[in-house]
């Protein structure tokens, strides 16, 4: 696997065994998780390509399709590439493709493991459902980046990418940090604990929420809908 540092191209070359799956599938995780925006896999290079490349992409996609724009756009000259995913002929009709992604509806920051992260997240949040006309998302949206970056503060203690997209009455949020140690939800924390409501939080205010391990740490992510905020915006 050849990844260009400059552009959104990833090239996949050679024979692509079984035993491959896990680090090609990790390499292109790495690589959405570090770069706003869709990637292009190009096969082209690919001495043979079938089931195995259809499963591995056709799961990378899957796992990715509830983070800020996200998504992946496949080079199968070809034509072997099938199933779910959006496959173009050439390289140029790809990155064409790429082009008319609307990334100027996408917003990156990084920030430090320290006081004031989740002020920053909270800011960002509130000036993106503003620029994206969903300002009954603010409150609720709040409430998760909050929730998410803390626990970065917390537990991870290392610095944090945090990324949000709308997508139709939806918009997407997510921190990536560089620790593997995985989030635990153990559902409804008792009125006399004094902590552990965090991911309770993030459960209630977002129709879908979830952690995905990276070589280097991980990505936790929520979804939030307009229709849903009634319960949570005040007049």
């Amino acid at each position: 696997m050849a990844v260009d540092d400059s552009s959104a191209v990833v090239w996949l070359s050679g024979v692509l065994e079984p035993a491959d799956h896990d680090r090609v599938r990790d390499a292109l995780l790495a690589r959405l998780g570090d770069r706003p925006g869709p990637i292009v896999v190009d096969v082209s290079g690919l001495r043979s390509a079938g089931p195995t490349v259809d499963r591995l992409l056709a799961e990378v996609r899957r796992t990715v399709r509830d983070w800020p724009a996200a998504d992946l756009l496949v080079v199968d000259p070809a034509g072997t590439v099938s199933g779910e995913l959006a496959v173009h002929a050439t390289r140029d009709g790809a990155t064409a493709a790429l082009a008319r992604t609307p990334m100027a509806a996408v917003l990156t920051e990084e920030l430090a493991p320290a006081v004031g992260a989740a002020r920053r997240a909270r800011e960002l949040v509130t000036d993106g459902c503003a620029r994206w006309g969903v300002p009954e998302l603010a409150e609720p949206a709040c409430i998760a980046v909050t929730e998410l970056v803390n626990n970065v503060v917390a537990h991870a203690a290392t610095p944090m990418t945090l990324r949000l997209a709308p997508a139709g009455g939806t918009l997407h949020v997510a921190v990536r940090d560089h620790s593997r140690q995985q989030p635990r939800y153990a559902g409804l924390a008792p009125l006399t604990s004094a902590g552990g409501r965090g991911l309770l939080l993030i459960d209630t205010v977002a129709r879908r929420w979830g952690s995905t391990l990276l070589p280097d740490g991980k990505v936790i992510w929520c979804v939030l809908h307009t229709e849903d905020e009634s319960s949570w915006h005040h007049d």
